[in-house]
């Protein structure tokens, strides 16, 4: 007998597979509700995976956040525990302060049972003038000054003087003895201090900046203790950086007492953990503790709020533990939350970030129903499986119809789709009459809502405003009788700077100069109108050729232009608060998006700048959030250290001053800033003749054949229209 060969074998073995294809297929076609339930089970095993693939990123990308805001506030919660203590130590280094000490502790030691001898002593009124005349203004609310004994040698409260320290300064006392300089917890008050009525209570949170006093030869006789509103810097930082509706940071001690504000008074009022009184506030009241109920729902915990047990959060910080947990635990309210923590030993408490689960998964629980209410949708309708089928199929003829209709739109024949967007389509086509190339956009027809139409509209009549010649111009607008909106632009062929870079690398100082003065020609006319672009980036700004004039600038995509002081502005970009690119965006459009303005625009500017000459953008990151972050605190890198090659100082300090963190510190105007750059020594090296032999060069890669259904055809690989859609 003979073998069949390998060849042989996987030839019939081909054939049968083939063939089991082909009739796989074609009892598909005849059983026609085979299709639905082939595709609801590919949906049920695609939607589980990318289901889990989906929250095992989320809870990824939570936990970064969630330990990136953390971090934020420690780092501002250091620089301002660091500032008090050398305040601290500067005045306990002072001399003066050095010897009345000595003297003040010397008083004590002669007269043990004379609380009296120091309260009377000449030297108090010497210590209260030092301390005021160094401190005032600092944000100090009182003294303390003790010896190494703990007794109080003298203080702004005169009953404290001559008694023993109570616990809290003890423990500090320790501590800064051993440091040298330190900062306190929060704590209740020993003495009566003014609340924020300025009525005189006992017990209201305070904690004091120490230094230890040394004598002449250096050896401690004590230490000197600055008194603090927590509610005025400690509290304030930790509330700054905060995400969502239900995002807090808070701090607390090692019994899990909140040392700061909550973020939810109202709802620990209503459940009765804080009295429900004017004033009454959770810092020093309210212990972390799981109730293991949801208090706001108005449920009540078994067990007294003593004997609840340490939320999982506080329980691994207390012990010592740092982390973050993305997958869910009880707060304080029996609210599931997501949080990251650390413990600060130095300090002896603890800093968490939290956010509400529900807030922080809320995309998630979107997408799970989205999922099983497609897959029970489908169950539904089985029965009329047929029926869907060959409906479907007729929409689908209809709308291969509407499409080719829409090849003729009024006086314009479309030609080539230049691109695509979650809001409509761009075409590249000709006026029937005048036969000008034109970028024409189509608003989709199923996207055709009244606020879509609106903000179509608004985007026309914007940028119809507008007749610089480096801004994008608008030809026409109008709707067919279809109900199709569209609007006809110029129609742009060359290369965004994005692809500028990406091509051709960072680009020299004139020619930076030129293209940057361009874009602020631009925006000069938009701003004197009071509209701000607030999308300034690489990919919206285009270089061509126009009119024969080489190294032309177009700014595009005026679609998130904000009218200023236009309240209608406020219904037509609610649904998208915080609106433009992370890498060239300012400050304030994170942390106040309302209070954006022709600065911002101008800072986006000097961002793009800098990416021309370097090839980077000023900051990068690992999210959105650590972009932002960056924007808001770090000072960019100078050019020239980030290249590693000479770049002049000139134009390094034109853009520094456009990326200050402040509105107020950057250009007043885009006319100003074009002016600064103008001043620069390379502003006249980049010359029409370098234009015109840099295009002449690189013109052939600008455009390449790409094959479309129909026929070849030859496009810019870089136009307009495209850009348009990005959104």
């Amino acid at each position: 007998m003979t073998t069949p060969s390998k060849i042989e074998r996987g030839t019939l073995g081909g054939t049968r597979v083939s063939r089991s294809i082909t009739m796989g297929f074609g009892l598909l076609r005849k059983q026609l509700w085979l299709w639905p339930v082939l595709a609801a089970v590919m949906l049920a095993a695609a939607g589980v995976l990318i289901r889990s693939a989906v929250e095992r990123a989320a809870k990824g990308e939570l936990a970064k956040n969630l330990d990136t805001i953390l971090q934020a506030d420690l780092k501002a919660l250091s620089v301002w525990m660091n500032n008090h203590q050398m305040d601290a130590l500067g005045l306990a280094e002072d001399s003066r302060i050095r010897k009345v000490t000595a003297d003040l502790a010397q008083v004590a030691a002669m007269s043990p049972d004379n609380p009296t001898a120091l309260l009377q002593s000449d030297l108090q009124n010497e210590v209260r003038q030092l301390v005021k005349a160094q401190l005032e203004g600092r944000g100090y609310v009182g003294y303390v000054l003790l010896d190494r004994s703990g007794t109080i040698l003298s203080s702004d409260h005169s009953e404290l003087i001559g008694n023993e320290a109570p616990s809290d300064y003890a423990q500090l006392l320790t501590r800064t003895l051993d440091k040298a300089k330190t900062v306190s917890r929060p704590f209740p008050s020993t003495v009566l201090l003014r609340d924020e009525n300025r009525e005189l209570k006992a017990g209201l949170p305070t904690m004091f900046a120490a230094a230890r006093v040394n004598n002449p030869t250096g050896d401690p006789v004590g230490a000197l203790f600055l008194r603090l509103k927590p509610e005025s810097g400690f509290t304030d930082i930790l509330q700054v950086a905060r995400s969502g509706k239900t995002g807090e940071t808070y701090a607390f001690d090692k019994d899990g007492l909140m040392l700061s504000e909550s973020r939810f008074d109202e709802h620990l009022r209503a459940a009765g953990l804080i009295p429900d009184q004017p004033g009454s506030k959770s810092i020093l009241s309210i212990h972390i503790r799981d109730p293991g109920v949801d208090l706001t729902t108005g449920a009540r915990a078994a067990l007294p709020r003593s004997k609840q047990p340490l939320t999982y959060m506080a329980a691994e910080a207390t012990a010592g533990r740092s982390g973050v947990n993305a997958e869910g635990y009880n707060d304080y309210r029996g609210v599931p939350v997501v949080g990251a923590w650390t413990w600060l030993p130095d300090y002896e408490f603890g800093v968490t970030a939290e956010i509400d689960v529900a807030e922080a998964y809320a995309p998630i629980y979107v997408l799970r129903r989205a999922f099983w209410g497609l897959f029970g949708l489908l169950a539904a309708c089985g029965g009329l499986i047929l029926l869907f089928t060959v409906a479907m199929a007729r929409m689908q003829k209809i709308a291969q119809k509407a499409a080719l209709a829409a090849k003729q739109l009024g006086q314009y024949q479309l030609e080539v789709k230049l691109g695509e967007g979650g809001m409509g389509v761009v075409y590249r086509g000709r006026h029937k009459l005048l036969r000008r190339p034109t970028a024409i956009k189509l608003l989709h027809p199923e996207k055709t809502t009244d606020e879509a139409i609106a903000r179509f509209e608004r985007e026309v009549q914007l940028t119809c405003q507008l007749n610089h010649p480096n801004t994008v111009a608008i030809y026409d607008f109008g709707r067919t009788p279809e109900g199709i909106f569209f609007y006809a632009m110029e129609y742009l062929e060359g290369i965004d700077l994005d692809g500028l870079i990406s091509r051709h690398g960072r680009q020299s100082e004139g020619r930076v100069i030129h293209i940057l003065t361009q874009i602020c020609g631009s925006l000069a006319e938009a701003h004197s109108i009071s509209l701000v672009h607030r999308d300034i980036k690489p990919a919206n700004l285009m270089l061509c050729r126009r009119g024969g004039v080489s190294d032309v600038v177009k700014v595009l995509d005026f679609g998130l232009v904000k009218a200023v002081d236009a309240q209608k502005q406020a219904t037509l970009t609610a649904a998208n608060v915080v609106m433009g690119t992370p890498n060239f965006m300012a400050p304030e459009s994170f942390e106040r998006p309302e209070a954006v303005g022709p600065q911002s625009d101008l800072y986006a500017v000097a961002a793009v700048g800098y990416f021309l000459l370097t090839g980077t953008p000023p900051f990068s990151g690992q999210s959105a959030i650590e972009i932002c972050m960056h924007h808001v605190k770090t000072p960019p890198q100078l050019p020239s250290e980030r290249v590693g090659v000479a770049i002049d100082a000139d134009l390094e300090a034109v853009l520094l001053h456009g990326l200050a963190k402040l509105p107020s510190d950057r250009f007043a105007s885009a006319t100003e800033f074009a002016e600064a750059l103008a001043a620069c020594v390379s502003a006249s090296k980049w010359t029409a003749r370098r234009a015109d032999a840099w295009w002449a060069a690189h013109l052939a890669g600008l455009t390449a054949t790409q094959q479309i259904p129909g026929g070849p055809t030859t496009a810019s690989l870089h136009q307009a229209a495209t850009m348009e859609m990005s959104r």
